[in-house]
């Protein structure tokens, strides 16, 4: 397995990104360097040009598979967090975190991709939530005006 170091954007790491397909992703920006050896590698679609940030790897692994043998689905696990003493980590990475990344290369035909296996947090930047998320659903009194 592979693992490279370098800042972390747009990462889902413990909970998966429900937006489109749910699944577990990071986009590790790499020297340049290392963004065209993946490419000459066949990774040319995990590569991804981030205005004002760099060059990243999209490094993402789906939550659910389906077998084609047998059509049943599976989930997969979360990738794993850690911090920089190897402990396991619970929180949210925010943009700019220092990372490294473990992941497994494939390649089947004409797909390939880069496996999110772990991730290990060297330095953390907070992750700030969107304005209005500290907020709590209140219930509505009837005759209640705002």
């Amino acid at each position: 397995m592979a693992v490279l170091e370098g800042k972390a954007y747009w990462t889902s790491v413990l909970t998966p990104n429900t937006k489109f397909e749910p699944l577990y992703s990071v986009n590790l920006v790499v020297d340049r360097e290392v963004a065209e050896e993946y490419k000459l590698k066949g990774y040319a679609k995990q590569v991804k040009e981030m205005p004002d940030v760099g060059t990243a790897l999209v490094i993402k692994r789906k939550v659910n598979w389906t077998d084609r043998k047998t059509g049943a689905v599976h989930t997969r696990e979360a990738p794993k967090l850690f911090d920089k003493a190897k402990q396991p980590l619970d929180c949210a990475v925010g943009n700019g975190s220092r990372v490294k990344v473990q992941f497994k290369e494939w390649q089947s035909g004409e797909w390939s991709g880069l496996d999110f296996q772990a991730m290990q947090v060297l330095d953390l930047v907070e992750y700030a939530a969107p304005a209005g998320s500290e907020f709590d659903v209140e219930e509505s009194l009837e005759g209640d005006e705002l």
